[in-house]
């Protein structure tokens, strides 16, 4: 019988459905969650294979649209091995329970999107690495008082609409999400095209007010990059992108997402707590995370740049400046739940089902449902990863000698 054929029951378990933890087993079969009443009345059969979880926790694999590199790989400025880098830090996500992402393209000359983007291909994921959903294009149009490590000499604006972007990038066949700044003249006009075309818009890098960023969402954004950081700050008389998290000035059903860094260093806790509490539906987090991700403690050349890794961060080498995200997805989530005392149900699903719903793949992503893509992690009650599973495949597990492993690898 092909591994296609097979039938795998995964029991003593607590599976996240609902937004809850329930004590149900889990089947999988040809890459996907299946509903196990129509094997046991229509095709009267059993597992060929029965995994015992230990009472561990099944979420659905965890879905990053907003990061830069890894393992010492930019993806912004390594042109020359885009495939090899790409494959590296697509593997390396496994071990953090990462089964999709978006890799992420900083403010670059149309030179370099047209080199990379092409070969960032979407792809499905599996032994190789997590699934590719299309690349985050994270500029150039934004604004230039809000690039942080953003080249100027890049930015751009939007001379002839729509053509520009798509001079710009050469093509969108491999784009899901663009950030761009909304106060830009003309940007209403290309949020408008990139919508219908079917790529997320991001707003974000930007000076917008509060009716800036509502006429960006009137006319299709839905998604606002990396909350907090690199916009202007809550005013209570104008409070900018952030006042879009309680904004009564936009399509009833529009629900705005918004990326958010909880790495322990770019959101304070406080931060973090007053976007969950105040617009939870829409929280999604995000690892921003750079090219020292996953690096080891010391010194590292990374392209032109000396990093130093120290304490669990990256600084420009010699100096106490950050220089970026390097916490996996795993590590924020784990600081997200501490800081919000939020539930593990939605700690997960931070990571999950929201991203999931923001690009519109819930049907298949983010989500044990029955006929979902079979993309799970599973994790110890502290919400350590123990293994990651990408279509039924095991592609990571963690080196121990509990049940769990043993009876899943031997």
């Amino acid at each position: 019988m092909t591994t296609e054929q097979k039938l795998i029951q995964f029991r003593n378990c607590r599976l996240l459905r609902n937004h809850r933890l329930v004590v149900d087993d889990l089947w999988v079969r040809a890459g996907q969650i299946i509903d196990p009443e129509k094997v046991f009345f229509d095709e009267k059969r059993q597992a060929h294979r029965q995994i015992d979880c230990n009472n561990a926790i099944i979420a659905p694999g965890f879905i990053d649209l907003q990061i830069n590199g890894g393992y010492g790989i930019d993806f912004s400025n390594d042109i020359r091995t885009v495939e090899s880098g790409i494959r590296r830090v697509s593997k390396g996500l496994l071990t953090h329970g990462v089964t999709s992402f978006c890799p992420t393209l900083v403010t670059s000359p149309p030179s370099t999107y047209h080199a990379v983007l092409p070969r960032i291909p979407k792809k499905a994921g599996g032994y190789h690495g997590a699934s590719i959903l299309g690349c985050h294009v994270e500029g150039p149009f934004i604004n230039s008082s809000k690039k942080g490590a953003h080249p100027q000499e890049c930015i751009k604006e939007f001379e002839n609409g729509i053509q520009t972007v798509s001079d710009m990038y050469g093509s969108f066949d491999n784009i899901s999400i663009v950030t761009l700044a909304p106060e830009k003249e003309g940007a209403s006009e290309v949020i408008q095209e990139l919508s219908r075309r079917g790529v997320t818009v991001s707003v974000g890098h930007s000076m917008a007010n509060l009716h800036d960023g509502e006429i960006a969402v009137q006319h299709g954004a839905r998604l606002i990059t990396h909350l907090f950081n690199a916009m202007l700050p809550f005013h209570h008389r104008d409070p900018g992108l952030v006042g879009l998290l309680t904004s009564d000035n936009i399509p009833s059903d529009a629900m705005v997402y918004f990326g958010i860094i909880s790495d322990g260093v770019h959101t304070h806790p406080a931060a973090l707590r007053i976007a969950y509490r105040t617009h939870p539906e829409g929280l999604i987090l995000v690892t921003d995370a750079i090219s020292a991700m996953g690096l080891t403690e010391g010194r590292h050349r990374i392209g032109q740049m000396d990093m130093e890794v120290r304490g669990g961060k990256a600084y420009i080498a010699g100096t106490n400046t950050l220089c970026g995200s390097i916490a996996p997805m795993d590590e924020c989530i784990r600081f997200f739940k501490k800081a919000t005392n939020c539930s593990i149900e939605y700690a997960l699903e931070a990571a999950s089902l929201h991203p999931a719903l923001c690009l519109g793949i819930e049907k298949h992503k983010g989500t044990l449902e029955y006929g979902a893509d079979a993309d799970f992690v599973i994790l110890n009650d502290s919400l350590n990863v123990l293994s990651t599973w990408i279509a039924g495949d095991c592609v990571f597990e963690v080196n121990t000698d509990d049940k769990l492993s043993a009876e899943i690898f031997n």
